[in-house]
């Protein structure tokens, strides 16, 4: 992570939209901005990212179906679903298909959303070195297998 900030990728189809989190943002996170999905998935591939945050209304590919293609080849940033419409269904599948960790109204409150990337940041770090301890201790299992390998030899 770059200047220790976290990364996080904004996906919304309305430029004033990406702009105005930017604008609010980009001082305390490394912002990255998409006006699609399919720009998204560029972003993905060219920059590391720890919090996705993805509107759910745009063509071509809602937010949920964006989120939902990437799972498989991007399992680790966490995700919040932003809406404008009371779309229960929406969230539903959010949940289910994106893995969503959180999911916020429009229009965001800057408090609201700020909190929510922190907490979603928490969890990503949790995970994050979970899996760094988890990798390590197999490495150590490894190790030690093999030495106890080596001692029924001799």
């Amino acid at each position: 992570m770059s200047d220790n900030k976290i990364n996080i990728l904004y996906v919304d189809d309305e430029e004033n939209n990406l702009f105005s989190f930017k604008a609010t943002f980009r001082l305390k996170y490394n912002v990255m901005t998409a006006i699609s999905g399919e720009e998204a998935i560029k972003v993905l591939k060219s920059k590391p990212v720890d919090i996705i945050i993805t509107d759910q209304r745009m063509p071509n590919m809602t937010g949920v179906e964006f989120l939902e293609s990437i799972i498989d080849e991007y399992p680790e940033p966490m995700r919040i679903l932003l809406t404008g419409y009371a779309d229960m269904n929406a969230v539903i599948d959010a949940v289910n298909k994106g893995k969503i960790f959180h999911y916020l109204s429009k229009p965001w409150s800057e408090e609201e959303l700020d909190n929510t990337i922190k907490r979603a940041y928490d969890v990503y770090r949790m995970r994050q070195d979970e899996k760094e301890l988890t990798e390590k201790l197999g490495v150590t299992n490894e190790q030690l297998e093999f030495l106890l390998r080596q001692r029924l030899l001799s």
